[in-house]
């Protein structure tokens, strides 16, 4: 099973630290080179340059009441939800769709109904072992 990661190319982990400017503070942020392309990739699909995408994800994270001093990590679950998105066929394949285009409300509301419906059935095993305990 690791043969399939381990032999990937080894530059996709390399780190890389980008210089940027967050609400007119320069800081930095250390990603691994794969997140950097995906990120990249999402940025294109609205017309954003790498910078501009971050500053979006940081303005709207730190609106969220969301803490930005784990940006970094932040990112990378962003590189993977869109990935999982991908997957799930709620952001199109085809790059020309902007991500801002899609449905938010509408994807985010299916995806708690899928991990609604997923975990439905352990909450009916879990509630059979308790009533099973209790009588």
């Amino acid at each position: 099973m690791c043969r399939l990661f381990i032999g990937a190319e080894s530059s996709l982990w390399e780190p890389r630290t980008r210089s940027i400017r967050l609400d007119g503070v320069s800081t930095s942020v250390r990603l691994e080179r794969f997140f950097w392309a995906i990120l990249e990739e999402i940025g294109r699909r609205d017309g954003l340059s790498l910078s501009q995408l971050l500053a979006k994800l940081s303005r709207e994270c730190a609106e969220a009441g969301h803490d930005p001093a784990n940006f970094a990590s932040f990112l990378r679950v962003c590189c993977g939800r869109y990935q999982a998105l991908q997957l799930a066929g709620e952001i199109p394949a085809a790059r020309d769709v902007s991500i801002t285009s899609l449905d938010a409300e509408g994807i985010l509301a299916r995806e708690r109904r899928r991990r609604a419906i997923a975990l439905a059935p352990g909450r009916r095993q879990a509630e059979a072992a308790s009533l099973s305990a209790t009588s």
